[in-house]
């Protein structure tokens, strides 16, 4: 066997490897569900509900990142309120905040299905709604987006678990930008957060 060939299979092994380690990869990286991505009707269910969701992003990139996002529902609202970071709208709308009314906030992200990773709903939840508006309006963020390490979406929804009490969740791994989110907090110091104010942000409801 010629040395060229040998070098051919060498490097065609060496691809087989590499394709395999995305493969199991990207399988060990896949979040558990919280439970299933459902969504109750709105006007039907009378009680508050908070709930994550989480969805492969666009491409091959969706092997190893999701974008995430908080839908809350205040008591006999017909409709819940989805917050997220949308890196694309920042040059158009001058901000990345999106706060949006919707009675589906578990449709799928560029044709990626959501994955529901925490919800809590009954008469206890109406103050965690109010908290989460809070802290999505003083995201001190809206106006900067980097793909990777962030700020980006997850580094918003870590923002929002961090900021509310009683969210008790933790992020996937495939959530990119939650650790930025949390070094930046872990750093921050008391007057720099307590100084934060409200921001404008882009809503469609």
């Amino acid at each position: 066997m010629g040395i060229g060939l040998k070098i051919i299979y060498a490097l065609a092994g060496l691809c087989g490897v590499a394709v395999l380690v995305l493969l199991l990869s990207s399988s060990l990286l896949k979040p558990e569900p919280f439970g299933p991505a459902i969504a109750p009707d709105p006007v039907a269910h009378r009680d508050p509900i908070v709930q994550i969701y989480g969805a492969d992003v666009w491409g091959v990139r969706g092997r190893f990142a999701i974008h995430t996002w908080v839908a809350t529902k205040g008591l006999d609202e017909p409709s819940y309120t989805i917050y997220q970071v949308i890196g694309w709208q920042l040059r158009r709308k001058g901000t990345a905040v999106s706060v949006e009314s919707s009675i589906q906030p578990n449709r799928p992200w560029f044709r990626s299905p959501p994955i529901l990773l925490y919800e809590q709903r009954g008469s206890g939840v109406e103050h965690l709604v109010e908290a989460i508006a809070e802290a999505a309006a003083a995201y001190p963020f809206a106006r900067e987006y980097v793909m990777w390490p962030g700020p980006n979406s997850n580094s918003f929804t870590q923002w929002i678990i961090s900021r509310v009490p009683g969210l008790n969740v933790e992020l996937p791994a495939k959530a990119i930008g939650k650790n930025w989110m949390a070094d930046y907090l872990a750093t921050a110091s008391t007057a720099e957060l307590a100084s934060l104010s409200p921001v404008e942000t882009i809503t469609d409801l």
